[in-house]
């Protein structure tokens, strides 16, 4: 179903189109059309008990809130590795968060960037080596406690999965790109373990990869990832052009992206959660997608200050990289 206030956003699209068109009957077809397109071709939402598993896993303290590791928690240890997920364990995550790559040959691995190269002792994109090459990689890469995982190998998608299992630990599917791969793979993984769906959820950046992931399997739990104003700069505030009149115009398409982020895609894909950047969160937002059924889960919540307002303040799950101790800020 369309959300109670939904009126105001066709209202402000009918007007738009008559504004341009001076067609009364032009807009209204526009503006129905778009509403029986979000009607027919929109998932529902998983049901809240199976997304409460996922989101707010039993055996926590009274006061507790759910803390995934980033990456596995890459401060602690080599990210997206087996040795990061142990970790992560012994030091207290109710889930981990992983990244999903593919090798030359298909192969479902664990890995963020594009390359290799930042994070092992190899060079070249993820997409040309196949996964014998990839294997004898040492997964360490620059890592800060290399010499304490030396020897740790990129994971199998598999091989992370089980071993998340064996730790029972919740599991965030982050995945980049590549959909139709993406949703084969992981539901690959459903097929094999069920209790996947009860225990994961699968995230992306880009709504067709949740989308074609709720094609592919509407019972799974899935979140949007967002964080505003990501086209037209970075995480630190820098601008991702030397153009002004590039900014500008990229400035224009993050405000339409944040307005469909929360106002339709949401809602299309049926999602369960939002993945906010964290310095756009606050009571009110929180609120504002509680309404809609909707669990905020902040990333990256790298500060004891920070943890602690998401623990006493905000009660909502955070992503982080270490749970240790303090580390530089991600974005």
């Amino acid at each position: 179903m369309l959300q109670i206030g939904d009126e105001v956003y066709f209202s402000a699209v009918f007007l738009l189109v008559l504004f341009g068109t001076r067609s009364a009957i032009g807009a209204s077809a526009v503006t129905a059309s778009i509403y029986v397109f979000i009607v027919m071709f929109r998932f529902p939402q998983v049901p809240a008990d199976q997304a409460s598993q996922v989101l707010r896993p039993t055996g926590l303290a009274s006061a507790g809130v759910p803390v995934v590791a980033h990456r596995a928690g890459g401060h602690d240890a080599p990210e997206n590795t087996i040795a990061a997920i142990r970790e992560a364990s012994r030091n207290g995550a109710t889930g981990v968060e992983l990244d999903l790559g593919f090798t030359a040959d298909g192969e479902a691995v664990l890995m963020h960037d594009e390359t290799v190269d930042r994070t092992t002792n190899g060079t070249g994109a993820v997409g040309t080596l196949r996964l014998a090459e990839l294997r004898t990689l040492d997964a360490t890469g620059k890592h800060r406690l290399g010499e304490k995982f030396k020897g740790e190998r990129v994971p199998t998608l598999q091989e992370a999965v089980e071993e998340c299992i064996n730790h029972q630990l919740t599991i965030f599917f982050d995945v980049k790109d590549q959909p139709d791969k993406a949703a084969a793979a992981l539901g690959e993984m459903y097929h094999k373990h069920p209790v996947l769906y009860n225990s994961s959820i699968v995230c992306s950046f880009q709504p067709k990869v949740i989308y074609k992931m709720r094609q592919a399997d509407p019972g799974v739990v899935t979140a949007l990832t967002h964080r505003p104003w990501s086209l037209s700069r970075y995480g630190d505030g820098t601008p991702r052009s030397l153009s002004a009149w590039t900014n500008y115009w990229l400035g224009v398409l993050d405000v339409l992206l944040d307005w469909a982020h929360h106002h339709l895609l949401w809602n299309l894909c049926g999602v369960s959660a939002i993945l906010m950047q964290k310095d756009f969160i606050s009571l009110d937002y929180v609120q504002y997608w509680a309404e809609r059924g909707v669990e905020v889960v902040g990333w990256t919540i790298n500060t004891a200050v920070d943890k602690q307002y998401y623990q006493d303040v905000l009660k909502i799950s955070y992503i982080t990289d270490s749970l240790r101790e303090d580390c530089e800020p991600h974005y």
